[in-house]
């Protein structure tokens, strides 16, 4: 069964590499808002906020790898799976030898190697393009963050893919939701005021995902750096995720 999955994942990686307007906007896209907002900003510093006194760059590397790592997980999945189950894939993955379970882990599997990935060109760049340092001190809180955001947006995904009316829905209903979230969750700028729209956002699961990245990356946290209730938020969220998914996903749309 393992072997199943790695070569699932494999087929999985090969498919969305040869579907290169896919890979560019899964993958591509946060890189280049990357070169394009901190060659921008160059060595501005924060003058307000928790972040009082960071590199502007300190702060949006780590941020935008959270709005990467929310579209190689949540909005690959989504977008990806449903459109399958349109074209009638999924159904046909049903009357395969191939277990149904071993299928979506290879699914999954894909999109954290893409995580992975893009967490590694994303940190590179902003290490030897704009001289971000990564701190050693932190670096397990900063890890730590990264697997539970990605396994609560991966499990998102599935559920919302269930509730996905069909395939031209999907790109709005997960634009809807991603986009106005990127905005007050501290991803392109800094918020906190207003007080209640920053206490709506700690409640979702963008911001808790970015601002304990930021929080690894930024200068003055102590060690090791950790944020219990961002990481009990982001696990909160993959239950969630989790249990309406195996309730909801489905394998052909309703009425096939």
């Amino acid at each position: 069964m393992l072997r199943l999955v790695v070569r699932q994942v494999s087929y999985e990686q090969r498919a969305f590499w040869r579907n290169r307007a896919r890979a560019f906007f899964s993958f591509l896209f946060p890189v280049m808002f990357l070169f394009i907002f901190a060659t921008l900003n160059g060595n501005a510093r924060l003058t307000e906020g928790p972040f009082r006194g960071a590199r502007f760059v300190t702060f949006f590397v780590p941020g935008i790898l959270a709005y990467g790592i929310t579209g190689t997980t949540f909005t690959n999945l989504a977008i990806s799976l449903a459109y399958l189950r349109e074209q009638g894939v999924l159904k046909r993955i049903e009357g395969t030898p191939l277990p149904r379970w071993v299928y979506l882990a290879g699914v999954v599997g894909s999109a954290i190697v893409l995580t992975v990935l893009l967490c590694a060109v994303t940190i590179g760049i902003g290490v030897v393009a704009y001289g971000v340092r990564v701190r050693t001190e932190t670096l397990l809180a900063l890890a730590t963050t990264v697997v539970v955001g990605t396994a609560a947006w991966s499990a998102l995904g599935l559920a919302v893919t269930g509730l996905l009316p069909n395939a031209d829905a999907a790109p709005a209903v997960v634009n809807v939701i991603v986009l106005p979230m990127s905005f007050f969750s501290g991803v392109w700028f800094q918020v906190f005021k207003p007080k209640w729209l920053v206490d709506v956002a700690s409640w979702l699961p963008l911001r808790p995902l970015a601002e304990g990245m930021q929080h690894a990356f930024y200068s003055r946290t102590p060690a090791p750096g950790f944020l219990p209730r961002d990481l009990a938020v982001l696990a909160a969220w993959f239950v969630a995720g989790a249990v309406v998914a195996t309730r909801t996903f489905r394998w052909q749309n309703a009425g096939r």
